[in-house]
């Protein structure tokens, strides 16, 4: 009798402490700078009456050159600020930290809110295509270097061929603004000719900076290869998991906010881009 009380006094408070947010409640995203502004440009498009609060690490980019410890340091900092403002769903729109902190960030935070990474549903995507045979992925040194990609590729289907090339000059080159022009052609072209990239039917762009270079990327391919970016599918899976949730908005509930842990013109600019008139853009530092 007593343990019954106990357990019934336990799942009442375990209620009581995380109770299910409401349909009006906010998208959370993260990056480490304006990469991440694409899957929320997504998101935006494929559900326009979700509000998003969206933290951009601007201090602390590129992760692709930090350490394991600090990137998992880094967004399990940001998930829980998210948690805090209220996040029906946390969306982790980085690659390099989907490859290193997801486990991390899911584990901690987790059974309070749901917590999406940019990867798994890119691999369910890719490979339910049965015409892919060789697939090529570029990112930056820290994904490629976690074989997240590859592992997973080759787990759902073992007869896939995949080959991964670090691109670190991109993800710096398009924070900084160079995208179609002449040097962002000349650097994408040199990753691009690396000969394990010859004869892939896919390009996972692996890092969610790549898909505003998407355009340059398919003019080096000339449309003969399927270019594979997050972006989308990310999206389509947030309304796959909100709706089974019952937690897609009905009815615009608020503004967008973006906060920024260091200003850069760039990240304004960039959210000038696909967030059309006056933003809410906040610097705060959590690691004050």
């Amino acid at each position: 009798m007593a343990f019954f009380m106990f357990a019934n006094y336990y799942f009442f408070n375990l209620k009581a402490k995380h109770p299910k947010p409401k349909p009006s409640a906010p998208i959370g995203i993260f990056d480490s700078g304006i990469g991440g502004l694409t899957v929320a440009n997504a998101i935006k498009a494929r559900m326009p009456l979700e509000r998003i609060i969206y933290f951009g690490d601007t201090a602390h980019l590129p992760y692709g050159d930090k350490a394991p410890g600090s990137i998992k340091n880094y967004s399990l900092k940001i998930a829980e600020f998210l948690f805090s403002q209220g996040c029906k769903i946390i969306v982790i729109a980085c690659n390099t930290a989907s490859s290193i902190a997801y486990d991390h960030v899911k584990n901690n935070i987790g059974e309070k809110c749901p917590v999406l990474d940019v990867i798994s549903p890119v691999v369910d995507k890719v490979s339910r295509s049965k015409k892919m045979k060789k697939i090529g992925v570029i990112g930056t040194r820290a994904t490629i270097r976690s074989g997240e990609y590859a592992n997973q590729l080759v787990n759902v289907n073992r007869d896939l061929e995949v080959v991964s090339v670090a691109t670190p000059l991109l993800a710096p080159m398009i924070e900084e603004g160079f995208f179609n022009n002449n040097i962002s052609r000349t650097v994408i072209n040199s990753y691009l000719s690396k000969p394990r990239l010859k004869n892939i039917d896919a390009l996972i762009l692996a890092c969610t900076h790549y898909p505003l270079i998407k355009p340059e990327i398919s003019e080096y391919y000339n449309g003969k290869v399927w270019i594979v970016d997050s972006a989308e599918i990310v999206a389509s899976r947030i309304h796959s998991i909100l709706n089974a949730r019952k937690l897609l908005c009905t009815k615009r509930s608020g503004d967008h906010h973006f906060y920024i842990s260091d200003y850069t013109s760039s990240f304004e600019k960039s959210t000038k881009i696909f967030f059309e008139g006056k933003l809410k853009l906040e610097h705060l530092d959590l690691w004050k």
